[in-house]
């Protein structure tokens, strides 16, 4: 079962980002009813988004426009990159620390940092530290930054020089068996249905929208799991590179028929319709993450 909420982050990644950006609520009532929601819940969950600052909303006439607010594009955007340009090269063999230290009062600045380091491809050392293979110090200086924690943390550049190899030191701060087992079961899900897909040649448009949607739906989830270590980390069979060929693989297949229905039933404000007439999302670049895995 597909979430309003969630449904609506997705299509805003994946096809009205590439649009304008702004789209009419009776659109969004006829593709949810691809997936059985009603009119009912999907005004609720714009209400809700709106509420909650990820959505804004104008009025033309006597028809609501909904489009995202600076913070989910901003989300969105980062979405885009971490499915379509990953962290790829040799490892210099460095790690990078952030310890922190911030006070009682502001718990919940804590939290949303340890929710975003988890984002960047951090885990926990200890209490108070974390650590990360990747050197992503613009962004950590961006999350600081908004946090307005600058007085409460530092970071450092070190190599490991334990009793255990870097490799050792992967598995024990990141789930790794766990998430390639989360892989296998994605490969288990949709190798058969990429290979009936290829055995036929007359999918309708809808039924490639709605298909493409829960793919992305299914696969965007590895986001919030996997840190994307470099290959020297891994262990020795890693199913995500599978799984990732696969997603390109199945999502082009699909992108000409969904992206034909989405334009069927896409309509932007009248000043941007002329533009946005025939325009097809890029095949190759499609969003829908959210960076606090709430959607």
């Amino acid at each position: 079962m597909v979430r309003p909420q969630s449904m609506m982050f997705t299509l805003f990644g994946d096809y009205i980002m590439h649009r304008g950006g702004e789209v009419w609520v009776g659109s969004l009532i006829k593709i949810a009813a691809e997936f059985g929601l009603s009119q009912q819940a999907v005004r609720s969950a714009l209400s809700r988004m709106s509420q909650k600052g990820w959505l804004k909303a104008r009025r033309i006439g006597n028809r609501p426009y909904y489009g995202p607010t600076a913070r989910t594009r901003r989300l969105l955007e980062e979405g885009e990159r971490r499915i379509f340009v990953r962290r790829s090269g040799p490892w210099d063999g460095e790690w990078h620390l952030l310890v922190y230290s911030i006070p009682e009062r502001k718990r919940e600045i804590r939290a949303e940092l340890r929710k975003q380091l988890a984002w960047l491809g951090y885990a926990p050392l200890s209490s108070g530290s974390w650590i990360c293979p990747h050197d992503v110090r613009a962004d950590l200086d961006a999350v600081i930054q908004r946090l307005g924690i600058e007085g409460f943390v530092e970071t450092f550049c070190a190599s490991h020089d334990g009793h255990s190899t870097d490799r050792d030191l992967a598995a024990r701060r990141w789930d790794l068996e766990g998430i390639n087992r989360r892989y296998e079961a994605f490969l288990t899900r949709y190798e058969p249905t990429l290979a009936a897909f290829k055995r036929r040649s007359d999918v309708p448009d809808n039924e490639c929208f709605v298909e493409r949607f829960l793919l992305i739906h299914e696969y965007r989830k590895f986001f919030f799991i996997d840190p994307e270590l470099p290959p020297e980390l891994l262990p020795d069979v890693w199913r995500g590179s599978e799984a990732r060929e696969l997603f390109h693989a199945f999502h082009g297949r699909l992108a000409e028929g969904a992206n034909r229905y989405f334009d069927s039933v896409f309509e932007a404000p009248a000043q941007r319709r002329r533009r946005s007439v025939s325009v097809q999302a890029p095949d190759a670049v499609p969003t829908y993450v959210l960076a606090n895995g709430t959607t």
